[in-house]
Parts: structure tokens; C-alpha cells; sequence
């Protein structure tokens, strides 16, 4: 066996031990693992290149050209922005500290090297109307189909859910007595989200009316799933994304619709409400309040607005 075999062979081992440590005692879901082992395979791949034979050997130098090479693709890979960099080094640093905690390592080579700088972004939001206009096209006629993309899209504006965890949901796991739904996120964590009428009103629509049908379609196939695809299986996150970019083009939305983006739009349109951040956090499922912190931000046009308005010399 060569040495960069008997090197990768190391490694990897190290790699398998740190993901199975996430998905069987932190429990984070498989998406979560995949991403891990996906940003973790290149680091490992980057170290067997430097002839580093554990993760023992593995210096703060090494980490630091590593996060470079992720920005210039230097290493053979996609050249990565600032935001992707950061993720990847905070993967990094998880295994690491795993490494340290199990005897792999004396110290965290990672804990001394900084995330490259980025430019936080206010996330992209829809106005009012525009969600408004976006959910109206997703009924478009009284198919069991366009039944089941109301449904969709209203709860996903409604609750402020991500994809995984609205396709995710059982015919159970919604209550019109109760109104509110149970949402799984990351880390398998479940959340109590209330649901607006109108969603309720959609998805008893649906489940009424069409999803009866699309069981049927499905020859007979059974499932607990709430939202169905023409075979009568669990509908995809693919799927529901080819749904509201359907209907973003039927409603003649010019921007960029993506799921996250009614997920911003739920938060923005809350706090532009009134509602408390930490409400809205709990409501997100977010693990910090810092993360949510982001929709408050004030953009440079929102504050020469007020200013206008406001100051009796402005103008």
C-alpha cells in the first residue's frame, strides 16, 4: 500500500467516525450529513495531496492555504464565495474538535484561523401583493393538481416552513381544531407553528377534494404523506420547486422565486408587523436569535424614506 493510500485511508476513517457521530448521537438529518461529507471530502482530499497522514499532523497553516484554495479553486475544485468558504471551514472546524475530543489530536488547528469576510445581504423578500399574485396563479383551475399547489404554497407562506419540512408532512401533522401544524427541522427538532385560515382553508380544500383523487391515481398506494404527486407518492422537494416556479411565471413575478424566498417573506412581513424577533425566531426554528437578527436589518432606502418623511428640514 502506497503511503497516500495509507494516508486517505486515515483520514477517511476519521471522516466516517466524525459523520457517523452527527447522524447517530446529534441527529442531524441526512441532507445535513451529505452536505458534511460532501464539504468534508474535499478537505481530506486537500490534506492527502499535502502528504498529512492524520488529522494529528494537520497544522493552523494547512487550514488557513486550505480556505484559500477553496476561494481561488486552487485545490481543483469550484472556487467557492466567502459565504461558501465560511460554511466549509465550519465544517472543518467540527471535525477537528471531534478529532481533539476523541484522542485523534492534541489541539483544534482550525480554532485560530478566520472565515473569509463577507458582506451580509438582506435576504430577498416578497412584497404583500406579490405573494398575494404568486398564490393566486398556483390555483389555476380546479384540478386536483392545482388544488394540492394552493395548499403547498399558502402553507408555506403561512407557517414560514422550509421545503424539506412542509413536503415532509403527514395528513396528521395538520389540524384545522387545533390550527397549527408540527414541523420537523434540522436536527430532527420539532417546532409548533400556528396556521393562517386561509392556508387551513386550502389544505381542507385539498384534502378534501383532491388529494382523495390523487391516492386513486396512485393505484391504491398508501400513504400518510399530506402532498401527493400524480402517482400517489410523497410529492418531492424537486417537484415542489418546479410548483412555485410555475407559478411565479403564471403570476409574472420578474425576480427570483425560491422557497427560502417565502420563507423570507414570512419573516419580513411579520416583523414589519410588529411582531417580536424572538418570536419569529421560535416560529423559524432558528438555534439563535442572531441568525434571525438578519430581517431587522434597515436598508439605506427604507432610511431615507423615514428620513423624508420624518424630519421637517429634509426636503
Amino acid at each position: 500500500m502506497s503511503a497516500t493510500t495509507e494516508n486517505a485511508s486515515a483520514l477517511d476513517s476519521a471522516l466516517g467516525d466524525y459523520l457517523a457521530h452527527l447522524r447517530v448521537e446529534r441527529g442531524l438529518s441526512a441532507n445535513t450529513t451529505t452536505a458534511y461529507r460532501r464539504d468534508l471530502a474535499r478537505y481530506t482530499a486537500y490534506l492527502t495531496t499535502l502528504g498529512r497522514t492524520d488529522l494529528g499532523a494537520v497544522g493552523p497553516a494547512d487550514v488557513g492555504e486550505y480556505v484559500t484554495a477553496l476561494r481561488e479553486g486552487s485545490d481543483g475544485g469550484r472556487a467557492l464565495s466567502a459565504a461558501s468558504a465560511a460554511r466549509a471551514l465550519a465544517a472543518v472546524r467540527g471535525l477537528h474538535r471531534f478529532a481533539q475530543a476523541e484522542g485523534l489530536a492534541v489541539d483544534d488547528p482550525s480554532a485560530r484561523v478566520t472565515a473569509p469576510s463577507q458582506h451580509r445581504r438582506l435576504p430577498h423578500a416578497l412584497s404583500v401583493d406579490a405573494v398575494a399574485r404568486l398564490l393566486e396563479a398556483a390555483s389555476a383551475g380546479d384540478t386536483p393538481a392545482a388544488l394540492r399547489d394552493r395548499a403547498l404554497l399558502e402553507l408555506l407562506y403561512s407557517t414560514g416552513g422550509r421545503i424539506s419540512e412542509v413536503v415532509g408532512l403527514d395528513v396528521d401533522d395538520v389540524t384545522h381544531e387545533d390550527a397549527v401544524v408540527r414541523l420537523l427541522g434540522k436536527g430532527s427538532k420539532e417546532r409548533i407553528v400556528p396556521v393562517g385560515s386561509y392556508a387551513r382553508d386550502a389544505v381542507d380544500a385539498y384534502r378534501v377534494r383532491a388529494r382523495p383523487v390523487l391516492v386513486a391515481d396512485g393505484a391504491g398506494r398508501s400513504t400518510p404523506a399530506l402532498f401527493l404527486n400524480s402517482r400517489g407518492a410523497r410529492l418531492s422537494r424537486q417537484s415542489a420547486w418546479a410548483v412555485l416556479q410555475r407559478s411565479a411565471e403564471r403570476a409574472g413575478l420578474a425576480e427570483h422565486v425560491s422557497p427560502h424566498t417565502l420563507r423570507h417573506s414570512f419573516a419580513t412581513h411579520l416583523l414589519s408587523g410588529g411582531a417580536d424577533v424572538r418570536v419569529v425566531q421560535e416560529l423559524l426554528g432558528h438555534a439563535s436569535v442572531t441568525t434571525t437578527q438578519i430581517y431587522t436589518m434597515v436598508t439605506p432606502d427604507a432610511l431615507r424614506e423615514v428620513y423624508a418623511a420624518a424630519h421637517p428640514r429634509a426636503l
